[in-house]
This record gives structure tokens, C-alpha cells and sequence, in this order.
């Protein structure tokens, strides 16, 4: 794992090695301070206990986003519940992530839980707990998510299958007949409204038990963003540990905030490097070359297809601009099979 200076905010040095935690909810935040903030005032009753503290990790975006979250923690009388650590460079979700949760699990009292938390997240009272309570009554489970919902509350799809080279041909293809044939292979299942066992979770809020950490490590901060928490879930299961799915913590998810990749129900704008990095680095790493450059193949293959029939279909065209050559440029085809 690369490593990087912090600087902690006044009045918060060591609060995360020297409290005893049994939670420890981690926050990190890019040019998102005021949803942050409303993401804390959401928190407070469930994470202002006993046992229980929030940091917000900083990765710094060129505004005054360290200062503006200070700022507040110190006029709400947030400071006994909440920390400020602030990077000194942007390495991405899991590295954020990372420099809050290392210094705690290497604390003399390390948290029993830690809650991974986007700040563009609106928690629903009692969601915290019920994430608890379900990890204390299951210890087999590794990790759980909530229900993450639009501010409706309609249900977005959270709980997935791991990508694999066929899934790569049915996401791009996007032909119903073939997603009934391989069904098994389809990311994104249905939503249930029942707690089930599932492949991997959205990291908005997950809930992960210390011994996972101690068993596979940190999060891979070799990702960027996404596909971190795929990989994170996709090590967890070779180690033996499951993932669930827990509708009845309910948690509204305004997605895309920070990125503005995410929202499929409209045009997206160009999908930046680093994600076709990410996937590139998930199929590498957890499947190996042959794998990986079968995925891409299935990949490029499907999307061609796709874009034919769309254009004789006369289907809208909502995809990312350049996005078969932007693929194409980062696949492992021109990229090669060396991990970066």
C-alpha cells in the first residue's frame, strides 16, 4: 500500500489510537463539503455514542473543502464524535479510506466495525444500527450493505455478482434473450426486499468487520476509484468471509456527486482514464491475463454489436462519448498485462 503525509485538524491529534471504538465510521470527501456535512448531520444521533466516532478524510481538490468541514465540526460541538484528517494528496477512494482506517487498526483498541460511507449519503435513522446489530448476530458475515435509494426512495440496484469475462459480453450487448441465457452472469441481479447473501456490495455504506482487514489487508489503493470495493469483497470470499444485502438499513444515495459517471439514467459524460484502469486492474489482478484479455475481447465484441443494432434500431444513444476507443486504448490488447 503507498503511503502519504496527513495532517490531523486542531483538537483531533491521536483521537483515532487512543479511544476505545467499536465503531468507526470513515468518510472521505472531494470537493463535496456541504454534502458532507449534511451526511454528518444525518449521523449524529447514531454515531454521537459511546464507542462510536466519524472521520472525515480530506482528499484535497483545489477549494477550501478542509477548512469549510473544520469550520463546522467546531460550531456544531461536533468534535467529540467527529475527526478531520486532511491529505496532502488525492490518491483516490481507497487511499482516503485507508489513511483513516490503518492508524485505527493498528491503534491498542481497534474497532470492532468500520462503516465505509460516501458523503453524498443521506442515512435514515436506526440504518447505522441495523448494520450492527446484523454483523453481531451473524459472525460468519464479513461485511454488510444497506439499501441504498434515491431521495424517493426508490431502490438502486447495491448488491452484485462479480464482473467476469461473460458478464463483460452481456452488459455490452444488451440483448434481453441473452441475458436470459446467461442469467448467472448478469452484474446486477434484481433488487430483492429480503436480507440475502451476495457476491459484493457498493461501497456507500458498507459495514466491514475488523477481522476481514486483518485476514486480506486494506483496501487496494492501486485503484483510483471504482472497482475498489469489488476487488475488496472479491478478496474477502477467496478468504472465506460472506457478504450481505440488508434492505432495512436504508440510506439515500445521490449518485455520482462527486465523479458524475454514475447515473445511468442519463447521457454520461466521457468515462475518465482511471476507470478503464480500475477495470483493467480488477481483471488482471483477480482473474490473470488470460481471463483479463478475454474479458476485454468479449468486451469489444459485445459493444460493437450493441452499437449496430442501435443504430438500426434507432435507439438513443446514451453512451460516453469516444467510449470505444477509450476502451480500446486502455485494454489490456494495448496496455499490456503488467499491473501498475
Amino acid at each position: 500500500m503507498s503511503s502519504g503525509r496527513t495532517k490531523t485538524c486542531p483538537n483531533t491529534d491521536n483521537v483515532l489510537v487512543c479511544a476505545e471504538m467499536n465503531l468507526l465510521i470513515v468518510i472521505v470527501n472531494y470537493r463535496t463539503a456541504d454534502l458532507t456535512l449534511a451526511c454528518l448531520r444525518s449521523l449524529r444521533e447514531q454515531a454521537d455514542q459511546p464507542g462510536r466516532r466519524a472521520v472525515v478524510v480530506d482528499s484535497p481538490g483545489g477549494d477550501d473543502s478542509a477548512t469549510v468541514l473544520a469550520d463546522a465540526i467546531a460550531r456544531e460541538g461536533w468534535s467529540r464524535w467527529v475527526s478531520l484528517i486532511a491529505l496532502s494528496q488525492n490518491g483516490g477512494f481507497a487511499y482516503g479510506n485507508n489513511a483513516a482506517i490503518r492508524p485505527a487498526l493498528q491503534s491498542n483498541h481497534p474497532p470492532k466495525y468500520f462503516l465505509l460511507l460516501n458523503p453524498d449519503t443521506v442515512v435514515h435513522p436506526g440504518a447505522v444500527d441495523e448494520l450492527v446489530r446484523f454483523l453481531d448476530e451473524h459472525p460468519q458475515a464479513g461485511m454488510v450493505g444497506s439499501r441504498l435509494e434515491d431521495p424517493d426512495g426508490t431502490p438502486q440496484a447495491s448488491a452484485f455478482r462479480f464482473p467476469t469475462a461473460l458478464s463483460e459480453l452481456v452488459s455490452t450487448m444488451r440483448l434481453g434473450l441473452l441475458s436470459k441465457l446467461l442469467r448467472r452472469s448478469v452484474v446486477a441481479p434484481p433488487i430483492q426486499d429480503k436480507p440475502h447473501e451476495t457476491q459484493w456490495l457498493a461501497g456507500a455504506s458498507l459495514l466491514v468487520r475488523r477481522e476481514v482487514f486483518d485476514d486480506i489487508g486494506l483496501l487496494d489503493d492501486g485503484y483510483f476509484l471504482y472497482y475498489e470495493e469489488v476487488d475488496f469483497c472479491f478478496r474477502a470470499r477467496r478468504a472465506g468471509w460472506t457478504c450481505w444485502y440488508l434492505p432495512t438499513s436504508r440510506v439515500v444515495h445521490l449518485v455520482g456527486a462527486s465523479s458524475g459517471i454514475s447515473d445511468s439514467r442519463k447521457s454520461a459524460p466521457r468515462r475518465p482514464a482511471y476507470w478503464f484502469e480500475s477495470r483493467r486492474r480488477y481483471f488482471l489482478k483477480c482473474f490473470g491475463p488470460l481471463r483479463a484479455a478475454m474479458a476485454d475481447l468479449l468486451w469489444i465484441v459485445g459493444y460493437c454489436l450493441w452499437r449496430v443494432r442501435r443504430a438500426i434500431q434507432r435507439k438513443p444513444d446514451l453512451d460516453p462519448p469516444h467510449f470505444l476507443n477509450d476502451f480500446l486504448r486502455h485494454s489490456v490488447f494495448r496496455r499490456g498485462f503488467r499491473l501498475i
